[in-house]
């Protein structure tokens, strides 16, 4: 392992606080973990998260990354996953860093900056040494603090610009141009989201989009793996998840909250998902005082 990655692991180490760490840092979480973890499902935020030490393994749609130490991934639109930590350990935990995305941030460096070429949207790469460092000087700040408000800010720029340079960069220039097909796309899923428990109708979301239903469709599987109509049911039944957890009772009543027409149809995609039923599987998560994730960690 070389040196730059094991002074990261080792401030990580110093600072996660539970699973899920917002640091001092703008942008920059941390996760961790002691032990593996069941498949888990999750909303993807816009993120590229770097992971540390330990292995993990994220389903989008019919793809499949798997991260170990030292490899990134860049995730350009919300999207629903299913993620799971298969190496962790009490002497050698999984840890990440998380780096939230500023789009304008990416746009304004898109002016001074051309990316490096795409390649494929859903394969995981190695950091290099740049970003690995700057990475590196990015945590240290965590051990001075008094520093976060001056060099946070331009360290943020350095590391955006080396994921512009990276592999996906092609990605991100896309994501950060208003006629970019990832920024037309994100117009889309955000509307799902924002009305993930009404109708659906595609032609309505292609015109959104700018884009004819044919490149809408190539373009929203590129970005999402997955069609609109199953990106919306992965939203649908992680907010019904929510709700389960946060007003137990009634399951057929969620159902209805969240858009489904068919109470039987919610309990067996939602045991398809999920593993169990709706009721017992908010029984479970209540039991052990879990919470369904929201972000990517």
């Amino acid at each position: 392992m070389n040196e730059p990655l094991q002074e990261l692991i080792a401030i990580a180490g110093r600072h996660a606080r539970g699973r899920r760490t917002r640091t001092a840092v703008p942008r920059v979480t941390i996760g961790r973990s002691e032990v593996p973890t069941p498949p888990l499902p999750e909303l993807c935020q816009p993120t590229a998260l770097f992971v540390l030490q330990g292995t993990k393994s994220v389903l989008i749609g019919d793809r499949t990354l798997r991260y170990s130490a030292g490899s990134c991934f860049v995730y350009a639109v919300e999207t629903p996953a299913t993620s799971q930590l298969i190496e962790a350990s009490a002497a050698h935990p999984y840890m990440a860093i998380a780096f939230s995305l500023d789009i304008e941030l990416i746009a304004t460096l898109l002016i001074e900056h051309k990316p490096a070429a795409g390649g494929d949207d859903f394969v995981t790469y190695p950091a290099d040494d740049e970003l690995l460092d700057a990475w590196r000087r990015m945590l240290r700040l965590l051990d001075r603090p008094n520093e976060i408000p001056v060099l946070a800010p331009m360290l943020e720029r350095e590391i955006a610009f080396r994921l512009l340079q990276g592999p996906q960069g092609a990605k991100l220039r896309q994501l950060a141009r208003a006629d970019g097909r990832l920024s037309q796309i994100r117009r889309a899923t955000q509307w799902i989201r924002a009305h993930y428990n009404e109708p659906i109708d595609v032609t309505e979301l292609a015109a959104l989009a700018h884009m004819s239903n044919a490149a809408f469709h190539r373009h929203f599987k590129a970005a999402t793996a997955m069609s609109p109509i199953q990106y919306q049911k992965q939203v649908r039944l992680l907010e019904a998840r929510h709700l389960l957890i946060a007003q137990p009772g009634n399951a057929a009543r969620v159902a209805f909250t969240v858009g489904y027409e068919s109470a039987s149809q919610f309990s067996r995609e939602y045991a398809r998902q999920f593993g169990l039923p709706p009721a017992r599987d908010a029984a479970r998560l209540l039991a052990r005082s879990e919470a369904p994730a929201l972000e990517i960690d």
